[in-house]
């Protein structure tokens, strides 16, 4: 940020009075620009025939990790609640339509300044189609996931997690809620 969006004067990065990090603040009019993680929402649509489920995944059409598989998610829009975004989203990726269940995974991912939301949904038919942003979307079930080319370690993690609850909901139990912290890789050198 080099400018004020409310008054157009050069900004400065700098720790304001009363607070412990750095803000860009405004040399001429004082305001503080917070900036704040974003919100990655999305769905794990799955469908279930005859106890063998399926869940829906989107090769991306755009960057980053374009050409690998993800579920259909996206950054939630201001005004949106995040069932509602979770919904947009499965509809603009995958052109799905969706029953929206509970929230299954929270993932913070601090180095990338996001939180990724993932929730359960049942399709609603299979009638579904690649939007502009997908490649194409295909239901997978967990041996034929292309596990090798999954687009990013929070998919990959509820995805993981989905099939290891599924596995516990068969034998009478019940799906969880799972909150992780996804860490930057370490390089190895």
């Amino acid at each position: 940020m080099k400018f004020c969006s409310e008054c157009a004067q050069p900004v400065t990065m700098m720790i304001p009075p009363d607070d412990n990090r750095l803000r860009y603040v405004c040399s001429g009019c004082g305001v503080i620009h917070y900036e704040n993680p974003k919100l990655v929402i999305g769905s794990i649509p799955i469908w279930d025939q005859d106890g063998d489920t399926q869940v829906l995944l989107c090769r991306r059409a755009i960057e980053p990790r374009m050409g690998y598989w993800t579920l259909p998610a996206g950054f939630m829009e201001n005004a949106e609640t995040t069932s509602a975004g979770a919904q947009r989203e499965t509809e603009e990726e995958a052109g799905a339509r969706i029953a929206l269940h509970d929230v299954f995974t929270m993932m913070n991912v601090p180095h990338v300044h996001q939180v990724h939301l993932f929730y359960r949904a049942t399709l609603l038919d299979l009638d579904y189609a690649a939007g502009i942003e997908s490649l194409e979307v295909q239901l997978f079930t967990e041996a034929t996931i292309p596990w090798e080319e999954i687009a990013f370690p929070t998919v990959s993690l509820t995805l993981e997690l989905f099939f290891k609850d599924m596995r516990k909901v068969r034998e009478g139990g019940s799906f969880g809620f799972h909150a992780q912290d996804i860490l930057k890789p370490m390089r190895t050198n």
